[in-house]
């Protein structure tokens, strides 16, 4: 690993240690918390990293910032592996793509501070923070180089985060990275110490992010938004003096872009997806590669994508074994792969997609019917999709129709964009909503949450009577489409999408139960309710009492401050009117 030359005008980085809390940082975010060294970096970044090839050793990690971070041999491996484009690929110049990877179980970061909880309550499903995976962001330059060995240089920058902001970290990559290549070590430690001073990332608010001398505005999507398929505006303003760039969409890729040589089948791909079936995409590249995976994972949302995908996988990548072996059925996951030899090793996976060149307003994108899998040998085969599976639903022939004519008139890639992304939008709207509606039934009435009986919980799932929902309450009354749209929700529950869906809807309905469980609490005349119940029993009371407030603390339960402070009191009365040996107890814990 490197280390920072003598002379140079370096920012001290190190390992936290006692000295560290002597000197703590007096910035607050958002005037209220104080913080240590890189607390903040930590909120949007694992770590940065500088990948480069060595003549003995291949690709290597030169260094990693800040220096405190560890990472496990694995990750080490992995990062240095997807940081390079395949060697097939023969990318010259500069090359940008991402790459994901799994985290080693005791290496993954739970989401258990204040700041992240209140981040997952308030933003999409699609944005969570992922805590069993990295997301890798690269910045890759290849040039000739005559003083080199090998006649070239070649090195990557690569920003390591557990967020999935895709389009955000990708232009800030294109930022510091030009400066590392040609000032060194010097730009990434200022660019990390920028970033700790970012604000934490909030959704719903718009935030400026100063980096390098200018400043990103961005918008982080909270739950709270209406469902939109069109981005926000670019522009570059001045702000304070630093030029400012809008960054018009934190995460979602340009759909159109990637997909419109499969225009055809887009429908088809939306249900595998939907579905979690396994799916490869063969490009030429690592940019397209990666870019055409996230425009497939983002194709449901905002329903987030619960089985495994890899928007660039390579054949040294420490999964490849378990995602190949013929001795099993494929895997449920999305892969990205550049190099021929997976055209060969993948042929028996059920569904491909071959990604070429892109060339907008391409006569020939016809639409063309789906090829057999075992149809594609190598990756000079035509762009389509390779599969045997029949869609559920009719195709929608009129928004093919659309954007097959705004090729041909060669209308605006950001107007073609928004037109696939609102119609397929509508299109897992239509899905969801009767799924949406059932869950709501399964609730139970505000009026039988007793305060001295446990919080009721939301009733299980049952798929036959959400099915029989349907005739009068399924996703015809707001989609034109026909089909067998209950064959395609029967699919769909025995997918990953589902039980993920369903999972975090069952959190947060309880969540919701607890906190009208506890503000019924609030309301009761606990200290009557104690005066003819035996110790035991209200002393049980009490410590459930202090655990449903600890939840509250943790913000795990929302409920109005008044109310809680309602009940503190209410507790507070009820230890007075207990023998002291019980109140010096109780008040000890």
């Amino acid at each position: 690993m490197a280390t920072l030359r003598e002379g140079e005008n370096k920012v001290a980085f190190r390992r936290i240690s006692d000295t560290d809390n002597e000197e703590m940082s007096e910035n607050t975010r958002d005037g209220s918390r104080k913080i240590l060294p890189w607390d903040g970096f930590s909120e949007w970044f694992h770590c940065f990293c500088v990948v480069t090839f060595d003549l003995e050793l291949g690709q290597a990690l030169e260094f990693i910032y800040p220096s405190h971070i560890k990472l496990t041999e694995k990750e080490k491996m992995n990062i240095c592996y997807l940081s390079f484009p395949d060697s097939n690929s023969g990318c010259m110049g500069d090359t940008q793509f991402s790459f994901r990877i799994r985290r080693c179980p005791d290496k993954r970061n739970l989401i258990n501070s204040k700041e992240s909880t209140e981040y997952h309550k308030n933003c999409l499903p699609t944005l969570q923070i992922d805590a069993a995976h990295l997301y890798g962001f690269v910045y890759f330059r290849q040039v000739k180089d005559k003083t080199s060995r090998r006649g070239y240089f070649q090195k990557s920058l690569v920003l390591v985060s557990q967020l999935p902001f895709t389009s955000l970290f990708t232009q800030l990559a294109s930022l510091v990275a030009p400066e590392y290549f040609d000032n060194g070590e010097p730009s990434i430690e200022a660019a990390c110490h920028d970033i700790d001073q970012w604000p934490s990332p909030c959704p719903g608010k718009t935030l400026h992010l100063p980096i390098m001398g200018c400043v990103l505005q961005v918008r982080i999507p909270s739950r709270q938004d209406k469902p939109s398929a069109a981005a926000g505006a670019r522009g570059h303003v001045e702000l304070m003096g630093s030029p400012l760039t809008v960054v018009p969409s934190i995460s979602e890729p340009e759909m159109f872009r990637c997909l419109h040589p499969v225009i055809p089948h887009m429908q088809l791909l939306w249900e595998l997806v939907l579905t979690g079936e396994t799916l490869v995409v063969m490009a030429p590249g690592p940019g397209m590669c990666a870019d055409t995976v996230h425009a497939l994972v983002s194709m449901i949302s905002p329903l987030r994508f619960m089985s495994d995908f890899r928007p660039y996988f390579t054949i040294h990548d420490s999964e490849f074994k378990e995602y190949t072996t013929r001795t099993q059925a494929p895997p449920s996951v999305i892969l990205g792969v550049t190099n021929p030899f997976f055209a060969k090793t993948l042929q028996h996976w059920p569904h491909i997609v071959r990604i070429g060149e892109p060339s907008y307003g391409d006569k020939n994108s016809k639409a063309l019917k789906p090829k057999k899998p075992g149809s594609i040998k190598t990756l000079e085969s035509k762009p389509g999709v390779y599969t045997q599976y029949k869609p559920f639903l009719n195709k929608d022939k009129n928004i093919i129709k659309r954007l097959s004519k705004g090729m041909q008139t060669r209308r605006p890639t950001e107007v073609q964009d928004a037109m696939l992304r609102r119609h397929l939008l509508e299109l897992t709207q239509s899905f969801m909503i009767p799924l949406e509606r059932y869950v709501a039934s399964l609730m139970p009435l505000q009026r039988n949450i007793s305060p001295w009986k446990h919080p009721p919980r939301l009733k299980p799932f049952d798929a036959d009577e959400f099915i029989k929902t349907l005739e009068h309450s399924g996703p015809q009354l707001t989609s034109g489409l026909k089909g067998d749209w209950v064959g395609l929700y029967k699919k769909f529950f025995r997918s990953k999408n589902f039980e993920g869906w369903f999972q975090q809807r069952q959190e947060e309905v309880n969540c919701k139960l607890s906190a009208l469980h506890l503000e019924a609490l609030c309301e009761a005349n606990i200290a009557e309710w104690a005066k003819d119940k035996q110790e035991v029993e209200v002393v049980d009371l009490l410590l459930k009492l202090r655990e449903k407030m600890e939840s509250v603390r943790n913000n795990r339960i929302l409920v109005k401050p008044e109310l809680i402070k309602q009940l503190g009191m209410h507790m507070d009365a009820i230890v007075m009117n207990l023998p002291e040996d019980l109140q010096s107890v109780l008040q000890s814990h």
